[in-house]
């Protein structure tokens, strides 16, 4: 699809403006994603000396790894669900403690074709950024099927990591 293939290049234009970005800050990033699959990640470490700036990555899909991995409070996904700004929020706090970075991007959402509801549709994906010690939260809710959807929201994250960046 050339849709597709277009996003795949802004992705990539992303991916390498983030990690100039973080080389000239001589920061590290981490990543802790669950409807992307570590997607975001692979594209990070797509842009050749990644090294320099990409910490480690944890894929958290199921609520036990957010929890076990990232700290997520089981009082948390029980009231508001993976799929929450409550839930990203604590994921990205969890993700730069437990890699030492300086910035962490997260994501929880429902790439579909079914999982959806009324109050969380198939699409909807939430954001997280961790910078300066603050946390930045989106949501977003995309259209596509399934693989359209995970590759709108890693470009969507990368650019909203950049602009967080960047604006600091």
């Amino acid at each position: 699809m050339n849709l597709q293939h277009q996003s795949t290049n802004n992705t990539k234009t992303l991916a390498a403006q983030l990690g100039a970005i973080l080389a000239d800050k001589q920061m590290m990033i981490t990543t802790a994603e669950s409807c992307t699959g570590g997607g975001i990640a692979y594209a990070i470490t797509d842009t050749p000396g990644s090294s320099r700036y990409f910490a480690e990555a944890m894929v958290t899909y199921s609520n036990e790894a957010k929890h076990e991995r990232l700290g997520v409070s089981k009082q948390t996904l029980a009231d508001y669900g993976a799929v929450s700004e409550q839930t990203v929020r604590e994921m990205a706090i969890g993700a730069a403690q437990a890699a030492e970075a300086d910035v962490a991007v997260v994501t929880s959402g429902i790439a579909g074709p079914d999982g959806g509801s009324d109050d969380k549709p198939v699409g909807l994906v939430w954001f997280a950024v961790f910078f300066n010690q603050q946390v930045s939260v989106q949501q977003q809710v995309f259209t596509g099927d399934r693989a359209y959807v995970r590759e709108q929201a890693i470009a969507h994250a990368l650019a909203m990591t950049v602009k967080i960046i960047e604006s600091a």
